[in-house]
């Protein structure tokens, strides 16, 4: 059963062409909530034209990120498949003192050097744009 707003506030540009907007809006059962207005959404509980047609011109415009915006953002998404390569690849090794002295000298040299490498993918000149990933010790 689709559900009649007349109500709108607070909405802002998620998109250059203000075509995607952040918005409250008044909904009949649960009053002032947050919704999301986007032209591929196929849920018609909520008629977008509608909401948009109260949005009419009072929005916030939409800013784009700065290259500093966009770049903390890359270098936190990189730092996280850093991590999550520790997490997984060399945290089950090394954090196993049978598993660790179960393999050779030189084996222990490789992963120790591999644990190293990752640590400083963000010394890397490139970063966090260009990065080098060290190989997995096999």
């Amino acid at each position: 059963m689709p559900i009649t707003i007349t109500q709108v506030r607070n909405a802002q540009s998620l998109n250059a062409d203000n075509t995607r907007m952040d918005v409250e809006i008044n909904h009949p059962d649960y009053g002032w909530i947050p919704y999301t207005l986007d032209p591929i959404d196929t849920d018609t509980t909520i008629d977008n034209n509608v909401v948009m047609s109260l949005i009419d011109t009072n929005f916030t415009a939409y800013v784009a990120p700065t290259q500093a915006e966009i770049d903390s953002e890359t270098a936190l998404q990189v730092r996280s498949d850093r991590d999550y390569k520790l997490l997984t690849e060399v945290d089950p090794l090394v954090s196993n003192p049978l598993r660790w002295a179960d393999i050779s000298s030189s084996k222990q040299t490789e992963w120790a050097q591999y644990r190293t490498n990752l640590l400083n993918v963000p010394q890397q000149s490139g970063f966090p744009n260009t990065i080098s990933w060290p190989e997995k010790p096999v």
